[in-house]
């Protein structure tokens, strides 16, 4: 993705128009349009004043992608009483099936007695709390996967 396209649509996240950032960056509108057009860059300065007028870091900038910037707020956001509603399970098995058919396998209950040994290692062994354990035990599965991705 060309800087020019980060500009955009991170301009757009923040809800200004080409005038609106123009005017607030003390540069003229035409001047916006050629940054988000690649057909001009903003020097450092101006890339500095970009990443401040837009929240975000001059890295996040250069990097933009809307769209996880706005799975990164939504995980921020959600506050603890909501996530109890939500059935992570449920939600999850839209996009991945095998989490609404997998407690039918047989042996699948075999399994949960070991796993829950380890979690508790976790706990004991490094004075996590029950949730801290989870999501330790849970990033060193992801972790296994994405290795096995390579």
């Amino acid at each position: 993705m060309s800087l020019g396209n980060n500009l955009f649509k991170a301009r757009k996240k923040s809800g200004y128009t080409q005038e609106d950032a123009a005017e607030r960056l003390g540069v003229s509108r035409q001047t916006i349009s050629k940054w988000e057009l690649d057909e001009t860059l903003p020097d450092i300065r101006q890339s500095k004043k970009l990443a401040n007028l837009y929240h975000l870091t001059l890295d996040e900038l250069l990097d933009f992608d809307a769209d996880l910037k706005e799975i990164e707020e939504i995980i921020q956001s959600i506050n603890l009483e909501k996530e109890d509603q939500i059935d992570w399970s449920s939600a999850w098995s839209k996009k991945f099936p095998i989490l609404a058919s997998y407690p039918s396998l047989s042996g699948i209950k075999s399994y949960v007695e070991p796993i829950a040994k380890i979690q508790e290692m976790l706990k004991s062994e490094f004075h996590l709390s029950d949730l801290d354990a989870f999501l330790v035990y849970k990033d060193i599965l992801y972790r296994i996967y994405k290795s096995h991705q390579k």
